[in-house]
């Protein structure tokens, strides 16, 4: 099974479904492989439980009510274990008590059936975010570095001054070292879902970063992928 690798890993997020409702575990796991994630689908919580303590998840989806444990019961026993691993709570019940008991349990995020795909989509993504985010505090590129604590970045040792938005394209430029990056993802993470993708100001960001970071050092970090994106890597 592949590990963490932190921000040097190449290969996807790896997901785990504990869904005993067939029909709607290969929906959201077919949905959710289209968007490139690694998905594992088991069907009752005993299992569940074990592939959730004994491999390394990005994040674990579980439906509450399972067969031979339920979902609150799985993520206790996770937590007892001081597994810290993101975790969306999926159920047919929506009244408040039931929302805090999911909670309280500790997931991170509850979603009510039925849901559209989307919004179970945002929520992954979401919580893949603060995973990494809770998971690296320096992250490190050639002789570059971004502190996600102080929001400080260096490069070879010299501190460089970033606006808010410049840190948060550069921290995910960072998180992605080696992926390319479309302009319509980099919109959808830095800014937000209606921003106007006609504009050039990610183009204008990049250039600020540009020249912060990669003007009068070597390698150059951030590269230019022609009529795609942008991509960072130390050659």
């Amino acid at each position: 099974m592949r590990n963490h690798v932190g921000v040097e890993r190449t290969d996807p997020m790896r997901i785990l479904l504990v869904e005993d409702e067939k029909k709607v575990a290969r929906f959201i796991q077919q949905g959710l492989e289209e968007e490139h994630y690694a998905v594992d689908v088991v069907h009752d919580g005993e299992k569940g439980l074990q592939m959730a303590l004994n491999e390394n998840y990005d994040l674990l989806i579980l439906d509450v009510m399972l067969p031979k444990m339920n979902g609150l019961e799985v993520i206790k026993a996770v937590r007892a274990q001081q597994k810290t691993t993101p975790t969306l709570m999926l159920t047919a019940k929506s009244s408040t008590e039931d929302k805090v008991a999911g909670l309280d349990s500790g997931a991170d995020d509850y979603l009510t059936k039925p849901f559209a795909f989307e919004e179970l989509l945002a929520r992954v993504r979401s919580l893949l975010r603060r995973g990494a985010q809770e998971k690296s505090i320096i992250l490190r590129v050639a002789n570059l570095e971004l502190d996600t604590v102080t929001h400080k970045a260096k490069r070879a040792g010299k501190t460089i001054e970033l606006t808010a938005k410049e840190y948060a394209l550069l921290e995910y430029l960072m998180r992605n070292k080696g992926r390319v990056l479309s302009r319509t993802i980099i919109s959808e993470h830095i800014w937000d879902y209606t921003f106007d993708t006609g504009t050039n100001i990610i183009d204008v960001y990049i250039n600020h970063l540009r020249n912060k970071i990669d003007e009068g050092y070597e390698p150059k970090l951030i590269h230019t992928v022609r009529g795609v994106g942008y991509v960072m890597k130390e050659n």
